[in-house]
């Protein structure tokens, strides 16, 4: 039988409670291999500098149209949930991105253009030669060179009219037992779409003629990361294509089964798979022998597209922090005498009922800290003075939780008339309306401000909404139950511990003046 309005069965929200904090911290210490720890920002503990330069196929300068393009899908590719605490910059053709601590190479892989391309495989051939290395005079980035380079590895002889099927002649096939894959590739991410292309896999094992592109990476709705299926090897990235994309995928799978597609990023063959039977969900795969943090960087670039130039990275050059472990600990010093001022303050005013707030605000640390390190993995959350501020602040707002169930607990005693006990499940019913509001709006208001706000601002958002929902986690489960069982006590419902005996005398007087005006009328 369920309980009456506002009574709860206090064991099982405790122990509720207890499960996702051994949940949270099972996760934190048995899943990620990484440091039990949260990441922090640029601003506290420092980060890494690399500096991409901009090049076009024909030496031109980049326009500045382009470099703002750039810099936003970069920003999107590092930063896309506004959390992971890094910089993205135009300076003239170059983009400077700071990353937090020491991940300079994953830095430089957002240079990565990311032109993905579907071509059809019109013939391959096993590369035993040794890839060729770039003579030392020869600028990969120089304009001769990527002509050169197309117009070696990029001539219409080598395929029939419409592109779909090799040349009658041994031209192609010479052509093809000719090409040596090299070191580095001139053409990287600069081939014409238009045009057949020979290249080869990422380790230079395979060569390829294919044909032209018959669908762009642009058609590309959403990449994941998925593990591997069951009896295959490697990890896999999972796209899912726009309406038209869709469309030229199904009909290019019907036509061609038993048939090899490439899917070619950067002019690089990463997938060739050949087609078993048509494909028209408008899902399909990206396999190889990948890892899981090769799988995401690519799920990654794909999903927020490629760039419209391509770019050389400098080296890594560390950067110190901009604020430092001081900062750290002054924000963290004003969170502890804010803390202490709310303890001192909660057990001057409501005594038991304050050292279950404090009970309540240390648990929530327990499940703020376990759900920092976890969104530090997850989607690249980094801590920096700004999030230090919003946690501050929602110190405020779950003791403001706190001072509204108390006070709804002495209104009932006062006005009323009712004892602890049976003024916690009706002072609960009527605080919980207004907690839930007070935190809505709360909520709300940081998911306006994460909306419309960047960089440090909407950092700042994300810590204030995300402690605002753990406050009501907090309140549900813990608080609300703790004052339910101490009511029950009688040791703990002394009214000399719960600070609620100046209240039930007011009570015990009105009820006395109002038996004594009933009793004055009945005489009269």
């Amino acid at each position: 039988m369920a309980p009456p309005a506002g009574r709860i069965r206090a064991g099982r929200y405790l122990g509720f409670f207890v499960f996702i904090v051994v949940l949270l911290y099972a996760l934190v210490f048995f899943t990620g291999g990484g440091k039990p720890t949260p990441k922090l920002g640029i601003d506290l503990q420092g980060g890494t500098r690399v500096t991409l330069t901009a090049h076009t196929p024909d030496g031109s300068a980049p326009s500045k149209d382009s470099l703002n393009q750039a810099r936003q899908i970069i920003e999107r590719r590092v930063n896309g949930n506004g959390v992971a605490g890094t910089e993205v910059l135009l300076d003239g053709s170059n983009i400077v991105i700071t990353v937090p601590g020491e991940q300079g190479d994953e830095a430089k892989k957002l240079g990565q253009t990311a032109k993905l391309g579907f071509r059809k495989v019109l013939d391959a051939q096993t590369s035993t030669a040794p890839p060729a290395p770039v003579p030392p005079n020869v600028v990969t980035t120089d304009p001769a060179v990527i002509q050169a380079a197309k117009g070696s590895r990029q001539d219409t002889g080598l395929v029939t009219g419409s592109g779909d099927s090799l040349a009658e002649s041994q031209a192609a096939q010479q052509s093809l037992a000719a090409f040596i894959c090299p070191t580095q590739d001139p053409l990287r991410g600069n081939d014409d779409p238009n045009l057949p292309l020979l290249t080869c896999n990422e380790d230079g094992s395979e060569k390829y003629l294919l044909g032209p592109v018959f669908l762009e990476g642009t058609e590309i709705d959403n990449a994941v990361s998925s593990p591997p299926a069951q009896n295959k090897a490697g990890w896999t990235v999972d796209l899912t294509f726009k309406s038209a994309g869709r469309q030229i995928w199904a009909d290019f799978t019907t036509k061609n089964i038993q048939q090899r597609a490439a899917f070619v990023l950067d002019t690089q063959v990463v997938s060739a798979p050949t087609i078993q039977n048509a494909i028209v969900d408008g899902n399909t795969q990206i396999m190889g022998q990948f890892t899981q943090q090769q799988t995401k960087d690519l799920a990654n670039v794909l999903k927020y597209g490629s760039l419209p130039l391509s770019f050389t990275s400098s080296d890594a050059v560390t950067v110190s922090a901009t604020l430092g472990l001081a900062s750290l600990e002054a924000g963290l010093i004003a969170g502890g005498v804010g803390l202490v001022l709310v303890f001192v303050y909660c057990l001057f005013y409501y005594r038991l009922l304050g050292a279950l707030t404090i009970v309540s605000l240390a648990l929530s640390a327990t499940i703020v800290y376990a759900v920092l390190v976890l969104l530090g993995r997850w989607i690249g959350f980094t801590l920096d003075l700004a999030g230090v501020a919003g946690f501050i602040i929602a110190i405020g707002v779950t003791a403001d939780s706190f001072v509204v169930f108390f006070e709804r607990l002495k209104d009932e005693i006062r006005e009323a008339g009712r004892t602890f006990r049976s003024a916690v499940p009706r002072g609960w019913v009527r605080a919980r309306r207004t907690i839930l509001a007070s935190d809505g709006v709360m909520f709300l208001a940081s998911a306006v401000l994460y909306a419309i706000a960047v960089g440090d601002v909407q950092g700042f958002a994300f810590t204030l909404g995300l402690s605002t929902v753990l406050d009501l986690v907090v309140v549900f489960l813990v608080t609300h139950p703790l004052v339910a069982l101490a009511s029950k006590s009688k040791f703990l419902s002394n009214p000399k511990l719960t600070g609620l005996g100046g209240v039930q005398t007011i009570a015990a007087e009105r009820r006395s003046a109002r038996k004594a005006a009933t009793a004055a009328v009945k005489e009269a």
